[in-house]
């Protein structure tokens, strides 16, 4: 995740230099800016989830929740700043609903992640 997010500062400075508009560089942004700190977030929860209780069906749970979750981030924000899609809503061209499909499945796995690691630090106190 780290690695895709920084490669994603190649198409972001061709879009600053090229004079693209607006939205695409906006994109090419929140891609190479989002991917590397998803992949910190993921280091720093490794680094803290084996001192956490709740078991390790919950460990997993979390684990298992951010990885979906990059590799569906990892799709869909290049893809949204390629196709020119913002993927806010399912309507559009198919491109435009497997944007809006990647950023489901990130966020919802996502919010799934932040729930377990809030039920497992409360349990570890």
């Amino acid at each position: 995740m780290l690695l895709i997010g920084l490669l994603c500062g190649a198409p972001f400075g061709r879009a600053i230099n090229r004079q693209a508009p607006a939205h695409i560089v906006n994109a090419w942004r929140v891609a190479h800016a989002s991917l590397p700190a998803g992949g910190l977030l993921m280091l720093v929860v490794g680094a803290v989830l084996t001192p956490l209780a709740g078991g390790d069906a919950v460990k997993w749970l979390i684990a298992l929740s951010l990885i979906v979750s990059s590799y569906a981030f990892c799709v869909s924000l290049p893809l949204a700043a390629i196709v020119g899609q913002r993927g806010l809503t399912p309507d559009g061209p198919w491109s435009g609903k497997l944007v809006y499909a990647g950023n489901l499945l990130g966020a919802a796995t996502s919010l799934l992640a932040v729930f377990a690691l809030i039920y497992a630090a409360f349990v570890s106190l």
